[in-house]
C-alpha cells in the first residue's frame, strides 16, 4: 500500500515556505491539536528570481514551486491547495507623530484617541505611498500599529483618556504590506494549478507556533534572521504589537567570511554553516590555496560584523517596542552564527540566558521526526503549516457607504481599518473645531476657542458602532461626517471672571451699580457680543460722571441755556443750575468716587432773564444825565431808546423768550433844560398867597437861570419864591 492511500483518510496540509534563496514544502498531518511532518521537499532558486522575500520573477519562481509540487505528488497524489506566508521582510514600516488640537475644558475620550491613532496610521499610509510614489495609498494593508508615546501639551504622558489640554499627540509605528506581495504570491501558485488554501505572514507563523496565546501577555521579540534580512515581530499583554525588518541577516557574514579569507560565495556559505557544527573549517580560497583553521579563530576574524549585525536587530526591537523585551527568540538559518545571541543580550542590556535559538523541536505541536528539519531555519516552514489550519489569513468584504471594500485580515480587525481601507480621511470626519478668537481683558489677552465639531455618525448594519467595533464578513458601514464647530463669539458679561458693585447712595437712597464696559474704548452693554481682537476694559465705575451715566441719569443738564442774540450778536444764559457734592463737596464729574460715598445731584431750572439783563453795557448808550432840583435827585433822559423782541415792541423789564431775536436801538435827543426837570419832579408853580413874596428865583449851580437854562449832568438846580 502506498503512502498516498495509507494517509488518504488522515488531514494533509501541503505548506510552502517561498525564502530568497530556497522554497521549502511540507506535507503535514493534523491529528486533533498534534501535527507531524510527513514529508519535506526543498529547491534552491535557479536564478535570481526573489529579492528581500518579493518575487522578482514570477514565472521562474513557479517553475520551483512546480518542481517541489511534482516531486510531493508522486507519493501523495494531486495536490491543489497550498499554504503560503507573505515574506516579513516585505513589510513596510513606518513611525510618524500627529497633534490634534483639543477643545478647551472638554475631557479626551476614548473615541479621541482612537481617531488620533487610525488618523496616524493614515498619515503613515499616505507618507509610504508618497515615498514609493504610489497615487493609490489603499493598495498597502495595515498589519498592525503600536502606540510609542502619547504627548498632552508636550509632554510625555501614559494615557489621553480622560485628561484635558490644549493639544494632544500621539507617536505611533505602522507596519505595511504592499497589495502586489500577495498579487504575486497568488499569480505564481495559478501558473502551478494551485489554489491559496491559506495565507499568512511569516513573523505570524513563526510567532504562531513558537509563542502561544499563553505566552503572549510576556513582551518577547522573536527574530527570522535569513539570508537578505531579518523579521522581527513583538508580543506583548495577549496580543502581537509591531513588526519591523533589518535590511542585514546572514549574507553579512558570509560577505564578511569572502573578505577576511578571499573566498568566493558559496564556499564562504559553507564555511560559515560549519563553524557553530564544528569546531575546525576547512576551506580552499580563490588563489588555490587550502585552510584549516579553528572556528574560534574563524569566528574573531569576523567578530566586528556579528556584532554589527547584533547592533540593527536589537536596535530595531528597541524602535519598535520602546524598550527592552523580557526574551528574545532567534529563528532561521542566520541565527546559528556565532556569539550572535550573546552580542544581542549585550545591546539590548538583558540577561545572556533571555535571548536564544529556537529550532523545529520546540514547537509543541510539532510531532515526529525528519532527516530534514530541526534546525531554527524550519521554524516558519512548519508555522505556515499549522497556521493554515488554525490562523488562516482571509479576505473581509465590508461595505463603507455602499463602496466594496475588501480587507486583509491580518488581525482583529475594526471599523476603523475598514475606513482606512476605503480610503477615507479619518480627521475630515470630525467636524473641525469653530476658529477660535481673542480678546485683551484688562491688559491680558484671552483665547475663546471655538465649539467643537461634532463627531461622525457611524453605523455598522444599521445600529451605531465605534471605531474600535470588530468587523465581520458583509458588514454594512454607513459613515456620514461630523459637521463643524461654530466659529467663537463672546458676550461682554461671559468676560466677568466675578461680578463686583459699587455701593454708595445718591440723593439720599442707596445705590448698587455694576461694572463699567468698555470695548475698544467705547461703552458696551453686557448683553452684546465683543468683536475677536478687541481690547476689552472691565472696572467699576470711578469718576462721578460715570456713576450718573450708569444710574440712568440724564447729564448734560448743566448745559442747557437761554439762547438769544442782542443787535445780531449770539449769546446764551444757563437756564439751569446744577448741584453736584460727595459728602457734602463740590465736585465735577470727572472727580473719583469710591465705596460707600454719597453722592448729590440736582437740577433746578433758573427763571429767563429780563431784556435789560441781557442787554450787554456795549449796547447801550449814555441814556441820561442826573440832576439835583431842591436835593431832589432827578434823571434826565437824553436819547430815545427803541427794544423790539422778536420784531415786536418790548419794555427792557420783559422777559427774554428762548431763541429770541432782540434789537436795541438809541437816537440822541435835544440838550435838556431847566424846564423839562418839572416834568420829573412834584413842584408847584402858583404864586404863594403871601404879600411879601414878590417872585421865584431859579438858580443852575448857584446862579440865576431861566427855564431854558442848558442843562448837564451833575448840574444843582434851585426853585424858590421870595
Amino acid at each position: 500500500m502506498s503512502l498516498h492511500t495509507e494517509t488518504a483518510k488522515s488531514e494533509l496540509i501541503f505548506s510552502l515556505d517561498i525564502g530568497t534563496r530556497s522554497v521549502v514544502g511540507l506535507i503535514m498531518e493534523a491529528t486533533g491539536e498534534q501535527y507531524r511532518v510527513l514529508d519535506c521537499a526543498i529547491r534552491e532558486h535557479d536564478e535570481r528570481s526573489m529579492l528581500d522575500g518579493q518575487i522578482h520573477d514570477i514565472v521562474a519562481v513557479a517553475k520551483v514551486i512546480g518542481q517541489i509540487k511534482e516531486e510531493l505528488e508522486q507519493k501523495y497524489g494531486p495536490l491543489h491547495q497550498v499554504a503560503v506566508a507573505a515574506a516579513g521582510r516585505s513589510l513596510r514600516t513606518r513611525r510618524v507623530k500627529l497633534d490634534m488640537p483639543l477643545a478647551r475644558h472638554a475631557f479626551i475620550t476614548r473615541e479621541d484617541v482612537l481617531t488620533l491613532e487610525f488618523a496616524a496610521v493614515q498619515e503613515a499610509q499616505a507618507e509610504l505611498a508618497q515615498e514609493l510614489k504610489d497615487q493609490d495609498v489603499t493598495r498597502y494593508y495595515c498589519v498592525g500599529y503600536s502606540v510609542v508615546h502619547y504627548h498632552l501639551d508636550g509632554e510625555l504622558i501614559g494615557s489621553l483618556i480622560d485628561q484635558r489640554g490644549d493639544a494632544a499627540s500621539v507617536d505611533v509605528i505602522a507596519t505595511f504590506l504592499p497589495r502586489m506581495v500577495v498579487d504575486s504570491l497568488i499569480a505564481a501558485l495559478k501558473r502551478c494549478d494551485l489554489d491559496m488554501q491559506a495565507l499568512t505572514l511569516e513573523p505570524i507563523a513563526a510567532i504562531n507556533v513558537l509563542i502561544p496565546v499563553t505566552m503572549r501577555r510576556l513582551n518577547i521579540a522573536l527574530v527570522d534572521i535569513g539570508a537578505g534580512t531579518s523579521d522581527v515581530a513583538l508580543t506583548e499583554e495577549g496580543a502581537i504589537t509591531a513588526y519591523g525588518m533589518v535590511p542585514v541577516a546572514g549574507d553579512e557574514i558570509t560577505d564578511a567570511l569572502m573578505n577576511a579569507y578571499l573566498l568566493d560565495f558559496p564556499m564562504a556559505e559553507e564555511a560559515k554553516r560549519l563553524l557553530s557544527a564544528q569546531e575546525t573549517v576547512s576551506f580552499t580560497d580563490i588563489l588555490g590555496l587550502e585552510h584549516s583553521l579553528p572556528s574560534e579563530e574563524v569566528t574573531a576574524a569576523i567578530d566586528a560584523d556579528i556584532h554589527l549585525l547584533a547592533e540593527k536587530i536589537a536596535f530595531k526591537i528597541l524602535e519598535l517596542n520602546g524598550k527592552p523585551p523580557q526574551a528574545v527568540m532567534l529563528i532561521g538559518g542566520g541565527s546559528l552564527t556565532p556569539g550572535l545571541t550573546t552580542k544581542v543580550a549585550q545591546v539590548l542590556q538583558i540577561p545572556a540566558a533571555r535571548v536564544a535559538v529556537r529550532g523545529a523541536d520546540a514547537i509543541k505541536q510539532y510531532v515526529g521526526d525528519h532527516p530534514l528539519l530541526g534546525g531554527p531555519e524550519f521554524v516558519t516552514p512548519v508555522g505556515i503549516a499549522v497556521a493554515a489550519r488554525r490562523h488562516p489569513l482571509r479576505y473581509v468584504t465590508v461595505s463603507v457607504n455602499d463602496v466594496p471594500v475588501r480587507i486583509f485580515d491580518l488581525r482583529k480587525m475594526t471599523l476603523g481599518d475598514a475606513v482606512i481601507a476605503a480610503g477615507l480621511d479619518i480627521r475630515r470626519l470630525f467636524g473641525r473645531p469653530g476658529l477660535a478668537m481673542t480678546v485683551t481683558i484688562n491688559g491680558r489677552m484671552k483665547m475663546i476657542p471655538g465649539k467643537h465639531g461634532t463627531p461622525p455618525v457611524i453605523e455598522r448594519n444599521g445600529e451605531a458602532a465605534g471605531l474600535d467595533a470588530p468587523l465581520e464578513d458583509g458588514d454594512q458601514i454607513t459613515i456620514i461626517a461630523g459637521e463643524n464647530g461654530e466659529d467663537a463669539h463672546v458676550r461682554a458679561k461671559d468676560l466677568l471672571e466675578h461680578l463686583d458693585t459699587l455701593e454708595i447712595s445718591c440723593n439720599g437712597l442707596p445705590l448698587s451699580l455694576g461694572p463699567v464696559i468698555l470695548v475698544n474704548g467705547e461703552a458696551h452693554s453686557l448683553d452684546a457680543d465683543v468683536p475677536d481682537r478687541s481690547e476689552v476694559e472691565i472696572r467699576l465705575p470711578r469718576t462721578v460722571g460715570e456713576v450718573l451715566q450708569i444710574s440712568g441719569t440724564e447729564l448734560g443738564a448743566e448745559a442747557a441755556a437761554y439762547q438769544f442774540s442782542v443787535n445780531g450778536h449770539s449769546y446764551s444764559m444757563p437756564s439751569r443750575t446744577v448741584t453736584i457734592q460727595v459728602n457734602g463737596k463740590p465736585v465735577t464729574l470727572a472727580d473719583s468716587i469710591r465705596q460707600g460715598d454719597a453722592l448729590i445731584y440736582r437740577v433746578e431750572d433758573v427763571s429767563p432773564p429780563t431784556i435789560r439783563d441781557v442787554i450787554p453795557l456795549e449796547e447801550w448808550v449814555q441814556e441820561t444825565i442826573i440832576v439835583h432840583f431842591n436835593g431832589e435827585r432827578v434823571v434826565l433822559p437824553v436819547a430815545q431808546v427803541t427794544i423790539t423782541m422778536d420784531g415786536r415792541a418790548v419794555k427792557d423789564e420783559e422777559a427774554i423768550t428762548d431763541g429770541a431775536v432782540i434789537t436795541v436801538k438809541s437816537a440822541p435827543a435835544s440838550t435838556p433844560v431847566f424846564s423839562d426837570v418839572f416834568r420829573y419832579v412834584d413842584v408847584s408853580l402858583e404864586k404863594p398867597d403871601r404879600e411879601s413874596i414878590s417872585g421865584f428865583v431859579m438858580l443852575v449851580n448857584g446862579e440865576l437861570a431861566s427855564f431854558q437854562t442848558e442843562l448837564k449832568s451833575g448840574d444843582k438846580l434851585e426853585l424858590y419864591w421870595e
